[in-house]
């Protein structure tokens, strides 16, 4: 039975890809089928974060720390090179006030928990990834409000105060219990590590769903627009990811990180925060950021392990 559970849930957490694509589309042509999700997805959102927090190794973390210049670099530029590059691409759009915003919003985000996996499978610096992701999280309380409020505020007025409420809750606190959870696990933390992706998995999908659901009509208007500017901020990110880790110095496997976790926006936080405080059109961009950057993510992984020598020529 424990050999079928773990053996379904690594499926579930592999095919993330796939079944995040799967959930768009059935979701934009059967909306009732998430709508139902309407008043619980922040809860979906923070058991993401419960899960992530049982897998995130402290003892990796701590090794990690020894480089803290790395790691506090690469928070840095996650949280000035993205917010950035969101808010020129809002500026220049034709797009709603609601859709500016919500491209703001994505950009502001911390670094995606699923880019820790996709840098594993890359063959990057994984440890790395792990103290970024973690340390950019924990900072989105204050980060993230206040360069939504910054930048976005030129379009829609910005609840500082319930943002940030909100990712402490959703966010910091789930996170924690997860870290605290995991260390009173003993025997049993290897089942629970072998769960919790597919968990946080499920948790995406059905958020992300429910934002197409919430934006069907929306879609086929201006949808052409707002996956266009998807797929160039994150290509951005990943290009400018690269670059920037070639300007501080950094080898092969720490540039591909950098690449990965700038390119790779907590999507899924962004989605929870426009819905909780703003119109369901202000979601569809981090829906759609969401889909296209596992995507992109999960095919550049798989190419990367067929040509490895790429990273150490780089």
């Amino acid at each position: 039975m424990t050999h079928t559970l773990i053996t379904a849930c690594r499926l579930i957490a592999n095919q993330l890809a796939l079944l995040v694509v799967l959930g768009a589309v059935l979701a934009y042509l059967h909306p009732p089928l998430f709508l139902l999700f309407k008043t619980s997805f922040l809860w979906f959102f923070a058991a993401t974060m419960f899960a992530m927090g049982i897998v995130l190794d402290t003892a990796e973390l701590q090794e990690t720390l020894r480089k803290p210049w790395q790691i506090g670099i690469g928070v840095m530029t996650q949280y000035s090179i993205m917010p950035l590059f969101g808010f020129l691409l809002a500026l220049l759009s034709p797009l709603s006030a609601e859709l500016k915003l919500g491209f703001i919003i994505v950009a502001c985000a911390p670094g995606a928990m699923a880019s820790n996996v996709m840098v594993y499978l890359a063959g990057g610096a994984v440890a790395f990834s792990v103290a970024m992701t973690t340390l950019a999280t924990f900072l989105s309380p204050a980060l993230t409000p206040v360069l939504v409020e910054v930048l976005g505020g030129e379009f829609l007025h910005i609840p500082f105060w319930p943002m940030m409420q909100t990712i402490i809750i959703t966010v910091v606190v789930p996170l924690g219990a997860g870290m605290l959870l995991g260390k009173q696990l003993g025997r049993h933390l290897e089942l629970a590590r072998a769960i919790s992706p597919a968990v946080a998995a499920i948790a995406i999908i059905v958020i992300c769903s429910y934002a197409v659901a919430a934006n069907q009509e929306r879609i086929a208007t201006v949808g052409g627009w707002v996956i266009a500017l998807v797929v160039l901020l994150n290509a951005l990110g990943y290009l400018s990811g690269w670059w920037l880790g070639r300007l501080y110095g950094f080898d092969g496997q720490h540039r591909l990180t950098l690449a990965i976790e700038i390119g790779m926006q907590n999507a899924g936080l962004g989605v929870a925060l426009a819905l909780a405080h703003f119109s369901p059109q202000t979601a569809l961009p981090g829906a759609l950021f969401a889909v296209w950057c596992i995507l992109t993510a999960t095919g550049a992984s798989a190419w990367l392990r067929r040509h490895g020598t790429v990273l150490q020529k780089a």
